[in-house]
């Protein structure tokens, strides 16, 4: 299986990897994901809301519109201070990144110097930063950056053709333009999407191929399994076969070689069967705590438990300079996979 990297995906060729034997399929995963990874280390993830709920969006998967009776209360921007407590605590536990979210549609321009304070916190403690704040300008993009800033994550959620069907408060264009913005700062990207929205194998597929066929793939590609909350107009879909999401999985690994594929929301529901058959598939990365913003996550524990009886241990940061200067940090990564607007 060639691992050459394209940004010319057709849908039918999605499709075909799609519709192929689930062996035969993960096989070819398997052997991309060996050309780029070593296949025993999973990179470790984590997230920081720094400003919880209120949002004024309608995605449809969200407890954190405020349109919606979900039970969760808004709260106001963290206290810088109260942010690098947390940072700290991450890197005492092994953390080389750390990744702040917040529930805004996009940041006022007299949010970004406060969160620029906590970037430049973060990064005087060693370790990598991460943000995931809505839809940015490129002024915004560039002063996230000179504040430090080393990754944004900003996600597609699904393919074009359902994204209507799923939020109606911003346009699909408007994803693409946030994340051409934040490549021309100079900032890495993160960004996937989520499943079992009730969208249809071909617009899974239409999901990996915009987010194959954009002009750099992502350096993270996390794929979030629906967290049905009550309250919000997803809940209660047809939830998605566990094979299909494990096929998405490998047509992420295919048709992005590079990137790290990353299990984030949805994962408190699978099984310990499930979790390892998409590690087989060529996901290479988790999101690790008791919380996913509002929503659970398996307890680092049967994480640690899992990583055992798998033979699998934390990728450790590349030891290499980043473009602002800071010294690495070896450990788990530490960074944000969600499945809220946050990362929209």
């Amino acid at each position: 299986m060639s691992s050459e990297i394209r940004h010319d995906w057709r849908r039918e060729e999605l499709l075909a990897l799609f519709g192929l034997p689930l062996p035969e399929l993960l096989y070819r995963a398997a052997q991309v994901h060996r050309e780029h990874f070593d296949p025993a280390e999973v990179q470790v993830s984590t997230l920081l809301s720094v400003k919880t709920g209120g949002c004024p969006e309608d995605c449809g998967y969200c407890p954190q519109a405020q349109r919606y009776h979900t039970g969760v209360q808004a709260t106001k921007l963290m206290d810088t201070g109260a942010v690098l407590e947390k940072a700290r605590q991450a890197k005492a536990a092994g953390a080389s990144r750390f990744c702040m979210g917040a529930a805004w549609r996009s940041p006022k321009d007299r949010d970004i110097p406060k969160v620029a304070a906590m970037i430049a916190g973060v990064k005087a403690l060693g370790l990598e930063t991460c943000a995931t704040l809505g839809m940015l300008s490129p002024g915004q993009a560039q002063a996230l950056r000179d504040a430090g800033l080393d990754y944004y994550n900003h996600n597609l959620d699904t393919a074009p053709e359902f994204y209507g069907d799923v939020i109606r408060t911003r346009e699909y264009q408007d994803r693409l333009d946030t994340l051409e913005h934040v490549r021309e700062a100079g900032l890495k990207t993160c960004c996937g999407g989520i499943v079992g929205m009730g969208e249809t194998r071909e617009q899974r597929a239409g999901l990996l191929q915009a987010l194959a066929n954009l002009p750099a793939h992502p350096d993270s590609v996390p794929i979030n399994q629906l967290v049905q909350v009550p309250g919000t107009p997803l809940a209660g879909v047809e939830p998605l076969d566990p094979f299909e999401f494990v096929r998405t999985i490998a047509v992420a690994r295919i048709t992005m070689p590079r990137s790290m594929v990353r299990l984030s929301a949805g994962r408190e529901a699978m099984s310990d069967e499930l979790q390892a058959m998409c590690f087989m598939a060529g996901a290479n990365s988790i999101f690790y705590g008791e919380q996913l913003l509002t929503t659970a996550n398996p307890a680092a524990e049967r994480d640690r438990a899992l990583f055992a009886r798998l033979g699998l241990r934390p990728m450790p940061r590349p030891a290499c300079d980043d473009h602002h200067g800071t010294s690495t940090v070896a450990g788990a990564t530490v960074h944000a996979q969600i499945i809220e607007p946050l990362s929209a």
